[in-house]
């Protein structure tokens, strides 16, 4: 029995007939149809950063620092009143077989200078591993043995995640003698002095619920991946939350590293668990109640960047996801709300939500991924300058503004983020249309003390000289 001929020719024929079929009545129309949208997001992108970066040269030039726009005093003794002139601070830790970092949060918590009447360190852990939550335990109890008041809390479920935690760590009868709630994520280590910065903010303005220190990453020098993070991230700290917080409109509580007035926050609803960004939601709710928040640009606490692309991906997936969910869960919650003026209504629908968290991730996938080589192949469409050269470099380069040490690496950070785009479009998709993955919650996974040993193993490579150290 014979085989059949393979006629690659005629099969190349084939395709080339169904594409000059379908090209001009289907794919020319269509592409232009999509260079359109693509260009209309990008000027909405554009405009959105040409604002936020104007507004930042303001408040460097006038230099508006928090404690110049509220007002902020040292807290002194009162020798009658003593220790109980101290507001009560709760201080929150969340964790999830936590067993690289557990050690480190914990003691940057127990080491937090307050009066230690005071304080209340919470240690909130959903682990499932007997053997982490045993070590976690026997850590907390050796710190009460040398006098810390420190909690380990413990629950049955892990429902609701992270959001489940703290809403059940409010719960016990001890918080209702707590003024202020302090939240640190497990990898997260604060300086001595932070209660010491943020807590005069909400003792003196009784109209600030929340105040938010900025992230200081750890291992943003471990490999290329951590430094684009870097980034990205340290653009959202340096313009986003800055912008939100000194034109007094919304910035999102990052989850972590702040400080809550625990009144605002049980009048706000308390925690969620309804999306994946339990803290964005609160804080979108707490706003819409008319309260303001206050981002301290100089207040750094550390912490760990995802040094696993797949840990990475998984955090993606969760802040792209979550957002776009919140934004239809929310979005006619936010238009009726009377509480609040239509300049904060539309900075926190438009600016905030809709040109951020969703049209960012939808016209860097489909405009640079898709629309721009698709060009390529069919010259009738053409897509004009301004809006496939001058927009994006100048995106780019305002992005860059946030990490100047950076600048040298920018064509991999573009490349890195047409990368990650695909994973943050489809994540943005599900929170919209709210499909199978929407509440998928993946822990990130942390090093610790892990990473200091392996960048001591890698520190005699290290060259005398690179381009862009600090």
């Amino acid at each position: 029995m014979g085989t059949i001929p393979y006629d690659s020719d005629g099969i190349t024929n084939q395709f080339d007939m169904i594409w000059q079929v379908l090209k001009v009545p289907i794919i020319i129309p269509a592409l232009k149809l999509l260079v359109i949208m693509c260009l209309v997001m990008s000027i909405m992108l554009f405009i959105e950063r040409v604002y936020m970066g104007i507004v930042i040269v303001f408040v460097k030039l006038l230099a508006r620092k928090a404690s110049k726009r509220y007002k902020w005093e040292p807290m002194k003794d009162d020798i009658e009143l003593g220790n109980s002139s101290y507001p009560m601070v709760l201080v929150q830790i969340p964790m999830y077989n936590e067993k690289e970092v557990y050690q480190l949060s914990i003691g940057a918590a127990c080491g937090l200078s307050w009066p230690s009447d005071r304080i209340i360190i919470q240690v909130l852990d959903d682990s499932t591993d007997a053997g982490i939550k045993s070590l976690v335990e026997i850590e907390c109890q050796r710190w009460a043995s040398k006098g810390i008041n420190i909690k380990y809390e413990i629950r049955d479920n892990r429902n609701g995640y992270k959001a489940g935690a703290l809403k059940e760590g409010m719960k016990h009868s001890y918080v209702k003698h707590c003024d202020y709630v302090a939240i640190f994520d497990a990898d997260f280590q604060p300086e001595p002095d932070f209660l010491w910065r943020t807590i005069p903010f909400l003792l003196h303005n009784p109209q600030i619920a929340l105040v938010q220190a900025r992230w200081k990453f750890v291992n943003a020098d471990e490999c290329l991946m951590t430094r684009m993070q870097e980034m990205s991230l340290d653009y959202h700290f340096t313009v986003e939350q800055e912008v939100g917080s000194s034109t007094y409109a919304f910035f999102g509580f990052n989850g972590t590293a702040g400080v809550w007035r625990i009144s605002a926050l049980n009048e706000a609803g308390g925690w969620k668990d309804r999306t994946t960004v339990e803290d964005m939601d609160l804080a979108v709710r707490a706003s819409l109640k008319g309260w303001k928040f206050v981002y301290i640009s100089d207040l750094k606490v550390k912490n760990e960047l995802p040094s696993t692309f797949k840990a990475y991906r998984y955090q993606q997936h969760r802040w792209s996801c979550g957002p776009a969910n919140l934004f239809k869960k929310m979005a006619m919650e936010i238009v009726r709300n009377k509480k609040v003026s239509m300049w904060k209504k539309f900075y926190v629908i438009y600016s905030f939500f809709f040109v951020r968290k969703i049209v960012a991730h939808i016209v860097t996938f489909l405009f640079y991924c898709v629309v721009l080589p698709a060009t390529v192949l069919v010259p009738e469409v053409e897509v004009p300058k301004w809006g496939s050269v001058y927009i994006p470099s100048t995106i780019t380069l305002l992005n860059a503004v946030g990490t100047p040490r950076s600048l040298h690496l920018l064509i991999f950070w573009v490349l890195f983020e047409n990368v990650i785009s695909l994973h943050r479009t489809k994540a943005t998709f599900i929170g919209l249309l709210e499909a199978g993955r929407v509440n998928e919650w993946v822990v990130t996974e942390k090093l610790g003390d892990a990473l200091k040993i392996k960048s001591t193993a890698k520190a005699p490579k290290k060259p005398s000289f690179r381009i862009g150290e600090r």
